[in-house]
């Protein structure tokens, strides 16, 4: 095993000896903001829009990191530089900052910190072997019983660690079939997001994503708004059912590791012809373009080496 270096509270210590304490807060409530930035050719993608967006949550939840924003961003890219010599050239990776409230008092007011905050960063190779054959295949988009929590009790938008009705969600849609993504819906019945990404689909050429109303507002989300545009292509932030997913012209999910994923089949319905679509195709080359690497060849590449 390659011996990279983790950030922890102040101090690069090698992953296989990085700890935290069991009474840390992370540990005890999932009391835990996050952010996850991958690199494109080892170079981070979109680093200061990811550590913006981590501040936000931190003010959200009240937590000190005890370091600004570009402290924050030296840091990152100095671990990055550290752990360089652990990646191959055509190798990516995440990074990963997960900030906790620090040491917490089993029973006592969860709103203290008692103590520093835990601030962990770390870096991992960017495997993309479980998304890999979805690029040309498309995957199958499953709905599972378990809703998003409502926006009213947690607002998406505040990034946390606490995943448990994502796993809950996942392993609902995992019964249907076993290479199911989930696409969660809330509480009213109206698509969310899956368990790491957002949710878009196109009809009569215009691209449809839901509104941040109850879903995270992700970056790759803005970024593939962003591209869209680029290429004149109409997008349209509304609301959207099941009924709209089953009856797409396309529908595809984004997420920081694949950056779009297609869907060919939706609750076991063909989307369409039940290939990837034009525009999914135009989106993922305008992708490939702005960040310089061919994303669907970097895929298939670890697939074929597998």
């Amino acid at each position: 095993m390659k011996n990279r270096k983790v950030y922890i509270s102040g101090d690069l210590v090698p992953d296989t000896e990085a700890k935290i304490s069991i009474y840390d807060s992370a540990v005890l409530l999932g009391d835990t903001v996050t952010e996850s930035t991958r690199t494109f050719n080892y170079k981070p993608f979109k680093l200061i829009e990811h550590v913006d967006r981590l501040y936000k949550s931190l003010k959200l939840t009240r937590i000190d990191p005890g370091m600004t924003k570009d402290e924050m961003i030296e840091v990152s890219e100095n671990l990055l530089a550290v752990n360089k010599e652990t990646y191959r050239d055509n190798e990516d990776c995440w990074l990963v900052h997960n900030i906790s409230r620090g040491l917490s008092i089993t029973g006592g007011n969860p709103t203290l910190q008692v103590s520093k905050a835990t601030v962990m960063i770390y870096t991992q190779p960017m495997i993309l072997l479980p998304w890999a054959k979805f690029y040309k295949e498309g995957c199958h988009a499953v709905t599972p019983s378990s809703r998003v929590i409502p926006s009213q009790s947690l607002d998406p938008r505040l990034k946390n660690r606490s995943r448990l009705f994502y796993t809950l969600g996942e392993m609902e849609a995992k019964l249907v079939d076993p290479d199911a993504q989930s696409i969660m819906l809330d509480i009213y019945g109206n698509v969310a997001e899956n368990k790491g990404g957002n949710i878009f689909m196109v009809r009569d050429g215009k691209l449809i994503t839901p509104t941040t109303a109850n879903c995270l507002e992700g970056l790759t989300r803005a970024t593939t708004i962003e591209v869209a545009k680029s290429l004149d292509i109409e997008v349209v932030e509304a609301v959207i059912q099941p009924y709209d997913l089953s009856t797409a012209d396309e529908l595809f999910m984004t997420s920081t590791p694949y950056s779009i994923m297609p869907a060919t089949k939706y609750n076991g319905l063909t989307i369409a012809d039940g290939k990837v679509g034009p525009i999914t195709k135009k989106l993922l080359q305008g992708w490939s373009e702005r960040v310089g690497l061919d994303i669907v060849k970097q895929a298939e590449d670890q697939l074929h080496k597998h």
